[in-house]
């Protein structure tokens, strides 16, 4: 590890701007200040101006890790992320076994602590049957529970009455939800396969995982979480109905917050007739009313912070018929140039994307000294040229499943350099390099 000053760049950090220099000495941000003068044996990096922005918090992310790592693999995909600036992660529990006993989360640690480029948490699974387990998660060590109220399968999904109950008096910590009526859902599903047989258009995805499966589980959540108490955290909404439910305001006195995807922001039901599979997502992608509306919630504050989802899968699995190619999207590599390119178009400031997709998930889940470019936090820092024009194509994509529905799209910034814990992890200068340098485990201030 080499000690680094930047130099002359556009800080981004607590809703504004200024013109400094940052310096980092070992794993963290030692002096941030105009007109530092480099010291023996340091890197100077010269900025000349590009912003420099904490490095991106993703609290949703799926590596498939283990059990599906023909698709991705927390190497691979912590890789992707640090090229695209997200230099933490938290990534969810349906893998090969699904992650729903401390043993099984542990052993996710591990693995991470041994290939992982970016830091990591990881969250416990919840199931109809391990209430035991869910008690004993350390809010200070374990990002938080996973529970599917829908769209899943075998014992991650849980809907019935009396086990979500006791999942929401159980939790010791923040409850992410998966918020989709399977009912709903089913009942769509053998209506257009009626009409269509087993040939149904992915127009019609969104008609299928509605707005009203969407708002039928959402509310199903809130009002168990205000019951209980919970901490509860709704992931990708999709819908403007929904909105409805969640409020604008400091986010640091919420305890029902809400999260936004990138390709919920970015795509629409437009998109389909170009991409088909390749965006068949659950919750899907909706209608350019319901993504207008996610974008205006974003900027108030309504909606609270910015995911991904990435959910990698094959591109022969995606090439499939409606029923047969499996729902998520890579997007981790691509999040962060496609948010600044709604900023370059007027729909989010850059300060709001910084906000939202760093600051924010490190309020929300009390992540300890990371999110900010503060003197005494970890260096987890990222260098973006926002002026400097490219299109994603097949072969840039470090995700293992080696393809992208961004490609062809054009941004106008791109992430130059990555810093995690002080280690340069991504030069654009130098694509090919190896990356020895490891993340560390995320430590939370163990709010219940």
């Amino acid at each position: 590890m080499a000690d680094t000053l930047i130099k002359g760049a556009t800080i981004v950090e607590g809703g504004r701007r200024q013109e400094a220099d940052l310096r980092i000495s070992g794993e963290r941000i030692s002096e941030i200040g105009r007109g530092l003068s480099a010291r023996k044996g340091e890197t100077v990096v010269e900025a000349d101006g590009k912003l420099l922005m904490p490095g991106m918090i993703d609290d949703h992310v799926h590596f498939r890790e283990p059990g599906m790592t023909d698709k991705a693999e927390i190497a691979t995909e912590s890789r992707a992320a640090a090229r695209g600036g997200v230099t933490s992660f938290m990534e969810m529990p349906n893998t090969v076994p699904a992650t729903v006993t401390k043993a099984l989360l542990e052993e996710k640690f591990k693995r991470a602590a041994e290939t992982s480029v970016a830091n990591y948490s990881f969250y416990l699974g919840a199931t109809e049957k391990n209430v035991a387990e869910i008690r004993k998660v350390d809010p200070a060590t374990v990002c938080g529970v996973k529970l599917f109220m829908g769209a899943s399968t075998g014992e991650m999904l849980v809907d019935k009455p009396a086990h979500l109950d006791a999942i929401f008096e159980a939790v010791p910590c923040l409850l992410a939800v998966h918020c989709e009526s399977t009912p709903v859902v089913k009942a769509n599903e053998e209506r257009f396969r009626r009409l269509h047989g087993d040939s149904v258009p992915f127009s019609l995805h969104g008609q299928i995982r509605s707005a009203e499966a969407c708002w039928q589980s959402t509310s199903q959540a809130i009002d168990l979480a205000r019951r209980h108490g919970t901490r509860l955290h709704v992931l990708h909404v999709s819908t403007e109905r929904e909105l409805t439910l969640f409020s604008p305001g400091p986010l640091a006195k919420k305890r029902i917050t809400s999260e936004a995807t990138v390709p919920h922001l970015w795509f629409c039901d437009a998109d389909y007739a170009r991409l088909e599979g390749r965006i068949k997502s659950n919750p899907s992608i909706k209608s350019r009313r319901d993504r207008d509306a996610l974008r205006h919630a974003v900027r108030e504050g309504r909606l609270d912070l910015i995911g991904t989802d990435h959910a990698p899968h094959l591109l022969r699995e995606k090439s499939n018929t409606y029923f047969n190619a499996p729902s998520g999207i890579p997007s981790i590599q691509e999040a962060l140039p496609a948010l600044l390119e709604l900023a370059h178009k007027g729909l989010f400031s850059v300060e709001q994307v910084v906000e939202r997709y760093s600051h924010a998930p490190a309020t929300l889940f009390g992540i300890v000294d990371r999110g900010h470019l503060r003197e005494g936090y970890k260096a987890d820092v990222v260098l973006v040229d926002p002026d400097c024009p490219w299109t994603p194509t097949r072969g840039d994509t470090f995700c293992k499943c080696g393809w992208s529905p961004f490609e062809g799209e054009r941004f106008r910034n791109k992430v130059i350099r990555t810093w995690v814990n002080g280690d340069l992890v991504w030069n654009a200068d130098d694509p090919g390099a190896e990356v020895k340098s490891r993340g560390q485990r995320l430590e939370f201030l163990g709010r219940s």
